[in-house]
């Protein structure tokens, strides 16, 4: 008969000896983890990787400004930013030119404000309801007047110009200029994001248009269906962005990001044999 002290050696030899092997079954080895990581390389194109929710734009906090009117029309009124006409392309006459500190060197084109005439009772439309606007114009600074006497649009100052059909919603022509509330607020717009293709065989320019939501773009990227890899655009000006590369021939698909660092994918929005001076229609923010 074994003793008890025999027994207990030897069934710690059994559990020394089974030990290693259990962490080994448990533990996959650093050889192991380097093949699980190529073999998901390997397929990383066929896997769609979770994205990050951005909620949608919300209005902004209300600050203080000043706006004035100035004469122009559907053709006129989207100048600095390069919409064609306000009218056709949905914007309506409720547009509005920004001083520099606003317009951002075109960054603003396409943001929408909600204005309020405030603090000035005797020009103040009596009951009169918010003006909706969106950003389609530059109004230059005048360094050669003062910024409270007629540089209304000289940097710092925040100064709405805006088209004069719609100005006597807020107030009476004849105040001239009128202190104003004003805040960012979501754009709306009917259908997709819209892209008008110019330039030629060399230089291409793309201008976004109909964009819901934040409205205004700082990213443009394009895609083709063959030899166009992903290739960052340039803004050219305003609402227009540029690229030298080749573009023709190729079915091409749009990635903008808005303001509020949301993207919109718009895949293969133009046949291969697209042209110049034609529009197409994209995927819109939600």
């Amino acid at each position: 008969m074994a003793s008890p002290l025999k027994s207990m050696l030897a069934t710690l030899l059994l559990l020394a000896i089974a030990l290693p092997d259990c962490q080994a079954k448990s533990k996959p080895s650093l050889l192991g983890k380097q093949a699980i990581h190529h073999a998901i390389g390997r397929h990383a194109n066929h896997i769609e990787l979770p994205k990050r929710h951005k909620p949608k734009f919300r209005p902004g906090p209300w600050m203080k400004a000043h706006a004035t009117f100035y004469e122009g029309g559907s053709g006129t009124y989207g100048g600095a930013c390069n919409y064609k006409d306000v009218a056709g392309e949905g914007y309506g006459m409720n547009t509005a030119a920004l001083s520099s500190v606003l317009f951002k060197n075109g960054q603003a084109c396409g943001a929408c404000y909600e204005i309020k005439c405030a603090d000035s009772p005797q020009w103040c439309k009596i009951g009169q309801s918010s003006l909706f606007v969106t950003a389609t114009d530059h109004c230059p600074p005048n360094p050669s007047l003062p910024n409270d006497n007629g540089g209304w649009c000289n940097v710092p100052r925040e100064h709405f110009d805006v088209a004069k059909p719609v100005f006597s919603q807020l107030a009476e022509y004849k105040a001239g200029i009128i202190p104003i509330h004003y805040r960012r607020v979501p754009c709306k717009k009917q259908g997709g994001i819209k892209f008008t293709i110019l330039g030629n065989p060399w230089f291409y320019q793309v201008i976004v248009w109909n964009v819901k939501g934040a409205g205004d773009i700082v990213s443009v990227q394009v895609k083709g269906d063959d030899k166009l890899k992903w290739t960052q655009m340039e803004r050219d000006w305003g609402a227009t962005w540029k690229t030298s590369a080749i573009l023709l021939g190729e079915s091409l698909t749009f990635r903008v990001r808005a303001s509020d660092k949301r993207y919109s994918t718009s895949w293969h929005v133009t046949p291969k044999n697209w042209q110049f001076g034609q529009t197409y229609e994209g995927k819109n923010f939600n």
